[in-house]
Formats: C-alpha cells, sequence, structure tokens
C-alpha cells in the first residue's frame, strides 16, 4: 500500500510539471538558448548587414571557420544587397529582424504584418524564407508573437548580451561573454552602425571560447542540441507583453 501510494504521488508529480510546462510554452514561445551538456553556443549578429562593419565580421568569421545566424534588417539588405549575398554564400544562416526595426508591439495589426512581409520578400532574392525571427530590441507582446508564429517564425531571443551596439571598449566585450557564457547560450552581438567595438571582440571570443572546449553553431543547429526543452524567456523587466 505504501508504494502503491509513493506511485501516485510520484504520477501526480509529472502530471503538475507537464502542466506547468505545456502552460509555460503557451504563454511565451520564445527562445534565449538550450538546455544541453554539450559545449555549443550560437553566435547571433543584429541590425545589418552595414557596408563598413558586416564585411570586417564576415572576414573573421572565415578565417576561424565559424558559421552564425545573422537576424537582418530587410532596409539595409537592399542597401547593402552583395554584402548580403556573401553571407548567403559564406553559409550563414539568416533569420529577420523585420523590414526597419520599429518598436513591434507599438504597431498596428496591418503595420505589423508589412513589416514582416517586406522584409521576407527582400530576403527570399537572394537566400530561401527564414524561419527565425529576432523582435527589434527584444520587445515584443501576445499580438507579435501570435503573427510570428503563424507566418511560420521561431522566436529567438539570447542569453548573453555584452551591449556591443552601446559601443563600450572591447575588452568590455569579451569578458562579458567569457563570464556569462555556458552550455546552450544563444550570444547577442550586432553589425548594424559604426563603429562598434564588434570586429575586434569577435576573434578573440571564439578563440577563447574554443580554448574551453566549445563549438559554435547556428541557432537551428543549437536547437538540436536540447536534451531537455529550450530555455524559454520568463519575463524581463524591459519587454512589453500586452
Amino acid at each position: 500500500m505504501k508504494r502503491f501510494h509513493i506511485m501516485l504521488y510520484a504520477t501526480f508529480l509529472l502530471t503538475v510539471i507537464s502542466g506547468l510546462t505545456t502552460n509555460h510554452l503557451a504563454n511565451d514561445q520564445t527562445i534565449s538558448g538550450v538546455s544541453t551538456t554539450d559545449k555549443v553556443v550560437a553566435l547571433t549578429i543584429d541590425d545589418g548587414p552595414h557596408y563598413k562593419v558586416t564585411p570586417q565580421i564576415l572576414t573573421i568569421l572565415k578565417e576561424k571557420q565559424v558559421r552564425a545566424t545573422f537576424f537582418v534588417l530587410g532596409e539595409n539588405v537592399e542597401h547593402c544587397p552583395q554584402i548580403f549575398a556573401q553571407e548567403v554564400a559564406d553559409g550563414h544562416e539568416i533569420g529577420t529582424h523585420t523590414y526597419s526595426h520599429k518598436t513591434l508591439s507599438k504597431l498596428s495589426p496591418q503595420k505589423l504584418s508589412e513589416e514582416f512581409d517586406k522584409a521576407e520578400k527582400v530576403i527570399r532574392t537572394t537566400a530561401p524564407k527564414p524561419t527565425l525571427f529576432r523582435p527589434p530590441g527584444g520587445f515584443y507582446n501576445s499580438q507579435v508573437l501570435a503573427l510570428a508564429h503563424q507566418k511560420g517564425y521561431q522566436v529567438v531571443l539570447w542569453s548573453v548580451d555584452p551591449q556591443d551596439w552601446n559601443r563600450p571598449p572591447t575588452q568590455e566585450v569579451i569578458d562579458k561573454v567569457l563570464k556569462e557564457v555556458k552550455p546552450g547560450s544563444i550570444i547577442l552581438l550586432h553589425d548594424g552602425q559604426y563603429p562598434l567595438p564588434t570586429p575586434q571582440a569577435l576573434g578573440v571570443i571564439i578563440d577563447r571560447l574554443r580554448e574551453r572546449g566549445y563549438e559554435f553553431v547556428t541557432v537551428s543547429e543549437l536547437l538540436q542540441h536540447r536534451e531537455m526543452l529550450p530555455i524559454f524567456n520568463m519575463g524581463r523587466k524591459w519587454l512589453s507583453r500586452f
């Protein structure tokens, strides 16, 4: 009888945990990393392509034989089509960062849909339809999530942010990444403005993480390493959810 009660209690706990997990997925469905013991991380680069910064980053990635995931802006792809074509030719993964980097949570349904559609149209002139989407600034609400999923996108955030867009010293970018990275991390970097410390920091970050035994993969490849559920965003203060 005692053994039966223990088994019953264990079943109850599993049911509760399963229910919590299901609710969690339904309430958010954004991915900021994966739970894994494999020493894999994904480099993601937002806001480009840029005519100065992106070629520098592509050169470093090619020299280091690393593939990254570029979340591109449609309007910047239009401005720098040859650089975007080089990202694709080098085998990097392409995600959408919308067309013009507007705060999506403040847009009407029509304007929101236009941001997705215009970006996709430009991207598809050179690359396949992307399946990954990162909201500009990380700002989103239920309307943004619903439309992204309706259009076939997984919503990708990040777990390591050295705030390189704010132009800190190069060493600060390196130190923050090395301090916060862990297996399954998604690292956020930028290439949409000039100057940035990112090109100078990137090679060092790659070398130091490789010394620790890390392998670099794209976001889609990273998701294949998950041993449990993806790490879903639990509600950052800077996110607009309503």
